[in-house]
């Protein structure tokens, strides 16, 4: 930090002049962190205001406030995902994350972080069911061409799955996909 003046966003709250060289703030940054000024969300849906990359944003803050210690649902357990805002992977995750974990809530944010919420510890025991309310939006905003040869395509390479590969992913890790 190289100076800090009182910021104009309001009393109280001080805007920050940082070194060229250090870490800068991802983008969408601010809109996420107005969201979660007073502590985790506990409207649902706040993510949907967020744009794309501050959904990504938002991920990493929900991430962050994940409590640890927190008891995961039994296995048998239905949660219900709210699907009407999902036009994008990021926006999928923070729906997720809402379903399992309620507002503000997190389990995953890629397919491989959401394998590693699935082993446990992160809201839910498998096995369990998600029943998707407005599925259809997804469908047509996540993609359609499943990838022929998925395993052989390095994870840094891949594009985001489509609709049914999540589907397929969800169901090979014991989660029974009930699409509404």
């Amino acid at each position: 930090m190289t100076a800090w003046i009182p910021s104009a966003r309001g009393r109280g709250l001080v805007d920050l002049a940082l070194d060229p060289w250090s870490e800068r703030p991802p983008p969408g940054a601010a809109e996420v962190w107005d969201l979660w000024w007073e502590g985790r969300p506990s409207a649902p849906g706040l993510w949907a205001r967020c744009g794309p990359e501050a959904r990504s944003c938002w991920l990493d803050t929900a991430r962050h406030h994940h409590p640890r210690d927190a008891p995961s649902a039994p296995a048998g357990t239905t949660f219900h995902l709210d699907g009407r805002h999902i036009a994008d992977h990021p926006g999928f995750h923070c729906a997720l994350g809402e379903a399992v974990n309620g507002p503000g809530g997190y389990f995953g944010r890629s397919l491989d972080t959401l394998g590693a919420c699935l082993r446990g510890g992160w809201g839910a025991s498998r096995p369990f069911t998600l029943v998707w309310h407005a599925s259809a939006v997804a469908r047509s905003c996540l993609g359609v061409t499943p990838h022929t040869d998925f395993g052989r395509i390095p994870p840094t390479d891949r594009r985001p799955p489509a609709f049914e590969e999540l589907l397929a992913f969800l169901g090979e890790k014991g989660v029974d996909v009930r699409l509404d």
